[in-house]
């Protein structure tokens, strides 16, 4: 009898996360459903493909240095642009969210069952990160879905007695993930430092070469090195760097620019001078900690709690508090993964160091590389999203071994308290967001398209007006705009660096003219 109920309310409760699935996936399809105005993606994810479009080809952007950047997803944005749709990329960049939801939800149910796998992929999809970049045309969810990817098929080839194939397979998606966004790199580097530490480190392969470990590491960087090949073959064409511009000083240690400056004082071609400027990253410059303590006026305490900080201190488009939100359950809950490593099998206990070892060496990587952004630490969510519930299924199954049938029932149900207030933080901030960007406005037509976009990007009105009133051919030099030119068809110049140059140089007018064209 007892069996029986336990089934039905196990039934009961899968039916409660269906249907909070279903509701979510709703909202988020109703706030994508609104014109794009977020800031990369008037920058970067659609700019430039719309510029690849206009020109007819991939082509050199110099101007842009994020046109240099890989672009896996951005290229799949193309094709709904080329029929003058700029929201279906959202649902495209959702898409890879509920992907990785799907690989959640196939290694929980493997690991435990469908309800704690349910409950994983209704963890992943509400975070208000996830929700913020499902509904805006980023990159970083594909990036996100890759990652995930290939470190499942990293446990496949070690489930599968290290079959060369799926190490292969894993290969493949990382080398997806840095085609995507150029933190795929930290995982390319993690990853193949995990393979012949893995390897070496398994039950099987102990007395086996220590050259067949490398080997295995070898054949995973050679393979995302050959997935990612062509963007490193583009950028090395044009730049002489196949990351550019990341680490440009060790490829290009001195470039030379030549600038020619007709004089505005006479018409001689003898007036015709050379300048050359050597570019070079400016010494002394203040590094991110450093930021923190004057701008933002953070003690060293509370920059060094950074990594901690991050899971319950999150503001979107805040700077100071790393542009985005997460939830203190992916910090809380990990930890009870590894209150009972002696019942776990040997599988699931190796899955659990590598998901906390890449987690935690990655969100360290980036915080010792750059200002916190949480986008950026991204690839750490799923991991720590499997580890959660993971750690929650240790928690019931410890309460239930433990203590007598009355007191399982007021624990469990403190527990699952305790986990329902953390996640209700998450309704919140998806209810706060059909404040912000206030969809039904535009899709019951009360608020036109260009009425909407005006409305959260000012300079629009600006923009509207030079795309009916100028000559085709013209040129719009743009200041203070952030380099959002995507809204513009005609020919944008953001002249920051130029109007620096003038105040500097004090060039006259004419000088100007010829620096812009």
């Amino acid at each position: 009898m007892t069996k029986n109920l336990q089934i039905s309310f196990t039934k009961y409760f899968i039916m409660i996360l269906i249907g909070l699935l279903i509701a979510l996936i709703l909202a988020i399809i109703i706030l994508s459903y609104v014109p794009p105005v977020s800031r990369d993606a008037l920058t970067h994810h659609l700019a430039v493909p719309k510029l690849y479009l206009n020109y007819g080809g991939i082509y050199e952007i110099s101007a842009f240095k994020w046109s240099y950047y890989p672009m896996n997803l951005d290229l799949l944005y193309l094709i709904p642009l080329f029929f003058g749709n700029d929201i279906i990329p959202k649902f495209i960049h959702f898409s890879f969210a509920l992907m990785t939801a799907w690989l959640i939800f196939g290694y929980l149910k493997k690991r435990i069952n469908t309800c704690y796998a349910l409950f994983g992929v209704l963890l992943f999809l509400s975070l208000p990160v996830i929700i913020k970049l499902s509904i805006t045309v980023y990159v970083d969810l594909g990036l996100y879905y890759f990652s995930t990817a290939s470190l499942i098929y990293l446990f496949k080839w070690i489930e599968e007695d290290f079959k060369i194939k799926y190490l292969i397979f894993s290969a493949i998606w990382c080398g997806l993930a840095l085609g995507t966004k150029y933190n795929g790199l930290i995982i390319l580097f993690l990853l193949t430092l995990f393979v012949p530490f893995i390897y070496l480190r398994s039950i099987h392969s102990r007395m086996l070469n220590k050259n067949r470990a490398m080997g295995y590491g070898a054949v995973f960087m050679i393979v995302s090195l050959m997935v990612f090949s062509p963007w490193m073959i583009k950028n090395y064409i044009w730049t002489n760097n196949p990351i550019y511009p990341l680490y440009d000083s060790l490829f290009n240690s001195k470039k030379v620019i030549p600038i020619t400056i007709k004089a505005p004082d006479t018409d001689s071609s003898d007036s015709t001078k050379n300048i050359s400027n050597d570019v070079k990253k400016p010494k002394g410059r203040w590094g991110h900690f450093a930021v923190r303590k004057i701008v933002y006026g953070e003690k060293w305490l509370e920059t060094a709690l950074i990594p901690v900080r991050v899971f319950f201190q999150g503001k979107d488009d805040n700077p100071k508090y790393f542009d985005g939100r997460l939830n203190p359950i992916l910090f809380i809950l990990p930890f009870f993964a590894f209150i009972r490593t002696k019942n776990n099998d040997h599988a699931l206990s190796t899955e659990k160091k590598i998901l906390v070892i890449f987690s935690v060496l990655f969100l360290l990587f980036v915080f010792f590389q750059t200002d916190m952004r949480i986008r950026w630490i991204g690839p750490i969510i799923p991991p720590l999203v499997i580890l959660s519930v993971l750690g929650l299924n240790e928690i019931i199954d410890a309460i239930n071994d433990r203590y007598s049938k009355t007191l399982r029932k007021i624990l469990t149900g403190c527990v699952l308290s305790f986990v329902a207030f953390l996640l209700s933080l998450n309704i919140v901030y998806l209810i706060n967001q059909f404040r912000i960007i206030e969809p039904m406005s535009f899709i019951s037509s009360k608020v036109g398209r260009d009425e909407y976009i005006e409305k959260h990007r000012p300079e629009y009105a600006a923009i509207n007006y030079a795309n009916h009133n100028i000559p085709d051919n013209a040129k719009i030099m743009c200041m203070f705009l952030g380099n959002r030119s995507y809204y513009s068809d005609r020919e944008v110049v953001f002249g920051y660096g130029l109007a620096s140059k003038a105040v500097i140089q004090k060039d006259s007018p004419e000088m100007i003219l010829i620096r812009m064209l």
